[in-house]
């Protein structure tokens, strides 16, 4: 029941960045193809991928950008921060190693991508608990000294993963509406869709053609 893609009210940028093995293009796959990615080898460089989704009444097209998380495509995938809107970061909860590097690869997107890019921290193989290195509680409490939204995810049973996509989706909205965002700014990761500049566009000509009240 969505109006036709093209005609979307937004376009965010994504990025899903973290360490290499974490299930990041798992997670892009899960949220894309509403499937596990079997096989999954090491991204090398950047993959794409992009879907419509329905965010608070608003059609919005994620355009999202899963980044290699091998050290030595860092400079490549770098280039691709800027401009994004928001970010899924994520960790492995059974890997204490990928924790560990979180306020790294946070600080990359808070300093290439914005300041104020929208994070949410995703603990991603949820369905590997009895592997698990890494708390709830911990990664919590990451998350919240860090300002960053947190869930639990898992790649292969899909628990989770549209609703980290669209929480962050949603968070972008409320910033728009309130004004904290503003999709004009250069780099802001957000454009304005064909629905939006319609929307945009007729208010200005009704009012030109629009008689003025006489005050009487």
């Amino acid at each position: 029941s969505f109006p036709r893609p093209y005609l979307h009210d937004f376009l965010f940028k994504f990025l899903v960045i973290g360490s290499a093995g974490t299930g990041k293009s798992c997670l892009l796959h899960q949220f894309i193809e509403n499937k596990f990615k079997q096989d999954s080898n090491h991204t090398i460089g950047v993959e794409f991928g992009s879907r419509v989704v329905n965010v608070g009444g608003k059609t919005v097209k994620l355009q999202i950008w899963d980044t290699a998380g091998q050290e030595r495509f860092r400079s490549v995938t770098r280039s691709y921060y800027r401009g994004a809107a928001g970010a899924l970061l994520v960790y492995d909860i059974t890997s204490r190693e990928t924790y560990n590097s979180l306020a790294a690869w946070l600080t990359d997107a808070r300093t290439l991508a914005s300041p104020n890019i929208v994070v949410i921290l995703c603990g991603n193989k949820k369905d590997l608990d009895p592997e698990r290195e890494v708390t709830f509680l911990e990664a919590s409490r990451f998350a919240q000294e860090n300002e960053l939204m947190f869930l639990e995810t898992s790649a292969l049973t899909g628990e989770n993963v549209e609703e980290a996509f669209l929480k962050c989706a949603r968070t972008i909205l409320n910033k728009i509406d309130s004004g904290e965002l503003d999709p004009e700014r250069m780099g802001s990761g957000i454009q304005y869709g064909d629905a939006s500049l319609r929307q945009l566009r007729q208010p200005r000509s009704a009012q030109a053609v629009a008689p003025q009240p006489c005050g009487c």
